[in-house]
């Protein structure tokens, strides 16, 4: 009989790959701790990102594969997570109060692209992490609608503002300080200044992921967030359709040239379910965002379908991750806000807060 040991526990482990991150639990460094007492096997994994829906079918497997080596009687898996600092733009000052940020971006507007944000950032919330969302989008914001929020930040010292809560997770918009029918007419430096008073002047409260909302295209507000925001990363929407994969191109070339990483990119309006039969169609074409993935080397995060209760649900202020927390809809954006966080978590770390500031002083 065999004499089961540490290293015959991480060669079967070595085996499960988590689909969240493409890679085992073993090189992904997420294994914290191999116990065996006898044929008993008690492992302690920790992750790199939220993963509450996850952590039970993971944890499942794992046991599985372990319980199937010889001289194991049984298997006990712990399984949690730790959300760190992850690397951005060199030269740029963090935000308080924020370990991470990411970009969701369009090339061109009318591809859904503020529903799959505020989607994604309530789902990454529900599986377990602190989160806020900024919406960016300062000629055009929506996110005060699609939270059903009206009321307007308070300040405690009359210079910064507190974030509003709405389903446990921060926001902020300048849709909450005009008028919602009142038209932003400004010119650039106006649109960028507003951007970074909205970022610096929010007291956010220990968010491990904050989501920012951009307007689509390529312009000022995108190039100010290149150069005085950091950003750990950026998620492209785009549809099937030509003319929104060739905007898209333009957005990851951007991101490149501002040496912001492009963590993947999602296909919205992959298929159309009809409300009356549940039939699924391709109406604006079939698999352009998997091709432009692979393309220039991303991830393809996932498909959204144009779903009409998608729609329904944002309008009314209670998007469907709110409304409807155990639909195919909600399960299938927890997919993508698990892939989007696990994908960040394998990038590099951001180590710059263990290091003491050095001061020199001439005497």
């Amino acid at each position: 009989m065999t004499e089961i040991n540490k290293e015959i526990v991480e060669n079967a482990l070595r085996q499960i790959i988590d689909h969240n991150t493409d890679e085992d639990p073993v090189s992904s460094k997420s294994v914290k701790k191999i116990e065996i007492e006898g044929g008993r096997v008690t492992i302690d994994l920790t992750l790199g990102y939220p993963a509450k829906s996850w952590t039970d079918e993971y944890s499942r497997l794992l046991v599985e594969k372990v319980e199937s080596l010889e001289g194991v009687d049984s298997a006990v898996v712990n399984i949690g997570w730790d959300i760190v600092t992850h690397a951005v733009q060199k030269g740029v000052k963090p935000i308080p109060g924020v370990r991470n940020m990411i970009a969701i971006a369009s090339g061109k507007g009318g591809v859904g692209k503020s529903t799959l944000a505020v989607n994604l950032a309530l789902s990454l919330s529900a599986e377990g992490a602190s989160v806020g969302l900024l919406d960016a989008d300062i000629y055009g914001p929506s996110q005060p609608r699609m939270l059903g929020v009206s009321s307007q930040p308070e300040s405690r010292d009359g210079k910064t503002m507190e974030p509003l809560n709405s389903y446990h997770i921060q926001a902020m918009s300048i849709g909450f300080l005009i008028d919602e029918e009142t038209p932003m007419i400004w010119r650039g430096p106006m649109v960028t200044q507003a951007l970074e008073q909205l970022m610096r002047d929010t007291r956010w409260d220990d968010l491990d992921y904050l989501i920012i909302d951009l307007p689509p295209g390529t312009g000022d507000v995108q190039l100010t967030l290149a150069q005085k925001v950091p950003v750990t990363g950026a998620l492209i929407v785009t549809t099937p359709q030509d003319i929104a994969l060739l905007d898209a191109r333009k957005a990851y070339k951007m991101f490149e040239q501002v040496e912001i990483p492009v963590i993947g990119l999602v296909e919205n309006m992959s298929t159309h379910v009809c409300s009356e039969c549940g039939h699924e169609e391709h109406i604006f074409g079939k698999g352009g965002g998997k091709r432009l993935a692979e393309e220039y080397g991303v991830e393809h995060l996932g498909d959204v379908p144009l779903d009409l209760r998608i729609r329904e649900d944002v309008d009314l202020g209670k998007p469907t991750i709110v409304a409807d927390p155990e639909s195919a809809i909600t399960n299938n954006f927890k997919r993508i806000a698990r892939r989007v966080a696990g994908k960040l978590s394998v990038r590099s770390k951001d180590y710059t807060e263990a290091f003491p500031s050095i001061v020199i002083q001439n005497n």
